[in-house]
């Protein structure tokens, strides 16, 4: 892919932004691309070192911060008719339920996606209090002259599993925090292709 085409379908990519913006993203992917010519490179290998125009986008997006995005969406390109302002509020009852539900969605599937990180942390906080009270237990019965070797076994077995969990809160969290930054360029990704278009 040539500059010029490489730049012209980052702009048609990038209409959720503000007009400033894209100006100021395409400036500096034509400047890295300049740059890499006057390296030495052809055209099409400096625009191939910096990616597909997907793969720049999402890396917009994740620089990007969503109430930009979202302000950029919601501020008006013109101003209202008085005709539309009325419908706008004649129809209040069917458009709120809808936000409202969809905004209630998201944050249901937000808490779905970190159900796994607390359930894994509930464990593992339940397996040293499970570790440290079969101690104390075992240590009471030692007290009494009456040792309950039971207890020092589920003591030393509820250790050894929250040991383990460690792995598992750390690999829980290292996954979801993943997924939720990709889930932010993805939606994020999304208005910046689609926030300009009516």
């Amino acid at each position: 892919m040539y500059k010029y085409e490489f730049l012209t379908a980052l702009k048609e990519q990038l209409v959720g932004l503000p007009k400033e913006d894209i100006e100021e993203r395409i400036s500096f992917y034509e400047e890295m691309i300049n740059d890499r010519i006057d390296e030495g490179k052809s055209e099409e290998e400096a625009v191939a070192e910096i990616g597909t125009v997907d793969e720049v986008v999402k890396e917009i997006a994740g620089d990007t911060k969503l109430v930009t995005l979202v302000k950029h969406k919601m501020t008006p390109k013109r101003s209202l008719r008085g005709w539309e302002i009325a419908i706008i509020i004649g129809s209040f009852p069917f458009w709120l339920p809808v936000v409202l539900v969809s905004f209630v969605l998201a944050l249901v599937g937000f808490i779905l996606l970190w159900t796994l990180v607390i359930v894994t942390y509930t464990v593992e906080t339940a397996l040293w209090a499970g570790s440290a009270m079969s101690g104390i237990s075992f240590v009471m019965t030692l007290t009494n002259g009456e040792p309950n070797f039971a207890m020092l076994g589920m003591c030393v077995m509820a250790l050894g599993g929250a040991i383990l969990m460690i792995f598992g809160c750390y690999g829980s969290t290292k996954l979801t925090i993943g997924l939720t930054k990709r889930m932010m360029i993805g939606i994020k990704a999304a208005f910046i292709r689609k926030g300009g278009r009516k």
